[in-house]
Order: C-alpha cells, then structure tokens, then sequence
C-alpha cells in the first residue's frame, strides 16, 4: 500500500523479487501529497518490470495507510512512506506475524483494491480509519493509568484532546511531542521535536502496549481518510519506543527547563536539611 515512494534500493528488491517468481502486487493512491505525476510513473515502472498495480478509489480524499504483507504471514505496518525524506525523520515501523492483524490487512488490502467497501472483524489491534480508529485510539488513551507518550505532528481532534486532558487531571504523566491545537489548554506538557523532522503517530501506555500508524489525532485522519495502524504488547518493541521517546524529551528546551528546576530543587532541600542539623547541633 504505497502513498509516496521515491527509494530506488526498494524499488529495485521489489523487482528482483518478481524476477525470482513472487507475485508482487501494490495499491498506489490515486493522489499524493506532491501531486499525481510522481505515482503514476511510478505505476508504468512497475507494471514494465511485471509488478502487479492496483490503484485506489475515490472514496477517500486520501489513502495515506503505509504497509506490506510478506507470504500472507507477516505484517510490516509504517508511520513513514518509502521516501528518502522519510527515512531522514523520527518515525517507526512494526513488523508482525499476529495470525488476526495479518489477515485483517489482507481483507483490507483487497477490499481497497477491488474498491470494495471494508468491514472491520478483528477488534483486537489492527487500527483503521475511517472504520475503526477514532473508537480503538480513544480507548488506547482512556486505559492510560501511569504514562502515556505521544508523538503527532498535530493534536486537533477536540474527543482526543478532552480524553489526553483527563488522563493528565488524573495523574498520568502525560507528555507530547509535535503539536497541539489551540484548545490544548496550558496544563498539557507539548514540545516540538529536537533536532529532526517528525514523520510519525504513535502513542505509548503505560510502558507495555505501543500504537504506530499514519493517523494523527485529527478528525480528518480519524474519521475521513484512509490511515492505518497497530497496536502492539511486545516488551522489546515496546521498551525500545520508550527509550527513543525519552531520548527525544531529554532533548527538548521543557526538558532542559525542568532538569534545571529540579536541581534548584534538590539545592535548597539539601540546604534546609543542613540547617536543620546545624540547628540540632547547637540545641
């Protein structure tokens, strides 16, 4: 399922693919964000080399979903398209072999192709939109119960905003990089990526249960585009997001703000136990 795509190294492994015998098939959107002319050359090199091409519908203003299945067993989901300006930014990719997320992309592959309508029937981790990923991320949010990390280049949905607002009220330890909307309030803790370019939606819960896709939190991308996405619980997926997450943040003007203050912190405690026993000695 490709949006933008512009990497020769990939092309040429697809190709060398069809020419050891594997059928390869692609949907290409039928509009990019840089315009058609791009996609449809695309579509002529393919279809020259033997690469089966499919070209979505109009349903949707965009098809901007980024995944591919390998052997009808494992499930390669992106936040990134195969661009060199993508591989340049933060983003993430998951690759699966869940039986239901792979099959789910499958009935949704082909449901596009054949510009068939799609129906959900996995409600487990295979994250859609418009169909099922305004009700699967609201939940995601609802569950936070200790931490909820967040990249998105903007936070608009106000549902979503008013759900993140609530977490923070009950004591998640809340924190955004990318931005937000103007109705984001002044209690959310939003910074922009450090040093980089932000290509990517995800959302990490708790420190277990991970969320990448191409959908923001926007009502266009929730409810009128085709995006996906997946949830994932795998400790080492999951851990990794967190550390890079983390290593983001340390590098944010907040972060540096907040280490700041908490040295000024820990100084004037350190200085108020001293002169408490400075005080106890001369009793």
């Amino acid at each position: 399922m490709i949006f933008r795509f512009d990497l020769k190294p990939m092309e040429k492994e697809l190709v060398a693919a069809r020419e050891r015998g594997v059928v390869v098939r692609t949907l290409i959107a039928h509009q990019g964000s840089q315009g058609e002319k791009s996609l449809r050359q695309l579509e002529l090199r393919f279809l020259e080399k033997g690469i089966l091409v499919a070209r979505t519908g109009d349903t949707f203003t965009r098809y901007h979903g980024k995944m591919m299945i390998v052997d009808h067993e494992t499930l390669h989901v992106y936040g990134f398209n195969n661009t060199a300006l993508d591989l340049k930014s933060r983003s993430f990719g998951i690759v699966t072999k869940d039986k239901k997320a792979v099959t789910e992309a499958g009935r949704l592959f082909e449901a596009d192709t054949l510009r068939q309508e799609y129906e959900p029937q996995e409600d487990g981790s295979f994250v859609v939109s418009p169909e099922s990923a305004r009700e699967m991320l609201a939940t995601f949010i609802k569950r936070a119960r200790k931490q909820l990390l967040i990249y998105d280049p903007k936070v608009t949905d106000l549902q979503m905003i008013r759900l993140i607002n609530q977490r923070v009220k009950a004591g998640v330890d809340v924190r955004i990089i990318g931005k937000i909307g103007k109705r984001g309030g002044s209690s959310l803790r939003v910074q922009k990526m450090p040093g980089q370019r932000l290509h990517v939606r995800a959302m990490v819960r708790d420190g277990d249960t991970a969320f990448v896709g191409s959908q923001s939190l926007r009502a266009l991308e929730l409810d009128g585009r085709r995006e996906v996405g997946l949830i994932v619980k795998e400790p080492k997926t999951v851990k990794r997001m967190v550390e890079v997450f983390e290593g983001d943040w340390a590098k944010t003007d907040l972060a540096a703000k907040e280490a700041k203050e908490a040295k000024k912190e820990e100084k004037r405690e350190l200085k108020k136990a001293e002169e408490e026993l400075a005080e106890a000695a001369t009793r």
